[in-house]
């Protein structure tokens, strides 16, 4: 039905970098019939209909998997930009596997012992929250590394998290921009990093995060 242009993002497991590709894409409309053993139950439907899309990378590069991609919808697709949408909501689909990984790794949340539903449910919700956050400081460094690290950071908090990273006490009078602010929390949250290591990761900052929040408390403590 038509190519789309992509940009494939870089794969630390399989060590291959970034590249540009071009996916083949292939759409058609089809029916599921309800399953003979379920006729008798009149609250589903006959048939359902589904969109299968097709989505093929062209001539990857040599030694390279390309990608291929069968996927079903109930949304309908009757144009190439309308199944270009789909791939890529696909394509986000790591994003919500992060925001898990975070979720439980990260905040802990599979050790809750709360007895109550409703205060298990608010507890959730709210490291919910704090997971959203910490994936936002972290690929908004990446994508605009120079908007102010102000959007996340209080004063105080920015420039602690300058002084504990460069180790000083002298503090920087304009806030700066959110690429340094990830790399002073990658000082935090673990060794120093080689260039070659990439951007720091989900992990690297919710442990920088945690350090720059006991800093604050004990600085406050000791106040």
């Amino acid at each position: 039905m038509g190519k789309v242009e992509i940009t494939i993002p870089r794969d630390s497991r399989n060590n291959l970098k970034e590249r540009d590709g071009v996916l083949q894409i292939r759409y058609d409309r089809y029916e599921i019939k309800r399953p003979r053993r379920l006729n008798n139950n009149e609250a589903i439907k006959d048939c359902l209909d589904v969109w299968v899309i097709h989505a093929k990378e062209e001539n990857p590069s040599s030694g390279t998997e390309g990608i291929e991609w069968f996927l079903m919808t109930n949304e309908p697709v009757d144009s190439i930009e309308a199944a270009y949408e789909r791939v890529c909501y696909y394509m986000q689909r790591w994003k919500i596997e992060r925001f898990h990984y975070v979720l439980k790794s990260g905040c802990a949340v599979e050790k809750l012992q709360e007895r109550s539903m409703d205060k298990t449910t608010l507890l959730v919700s709210m490291y919910s929250v704090i997971a959203v956050v910490i994936m936002n400081m972290t690929y908004i460094a990446r994508i605009d590394p120079e908007v102010p690290c102000t959007i996340f950071f209080e004063e105080d908090e920015w420039k602690q998290l300058y002084c504990a990273a460069n180790k000083t006490k002298k503090a920087p009078k304009k806030p700066y921009g959110m690429h340094e602010a990830v790399t002073y929390l990658s000082q935090l949250g673990g060794p120093k990093r080689a260039p070659s290591d990439g951007p720091p990761g989900l992990k690297t900052i919710w442990i920088g995060l945690s350090t720059l929040n006991t800093l604050l408390a004990y600085r406050d403590w000791v106040i």
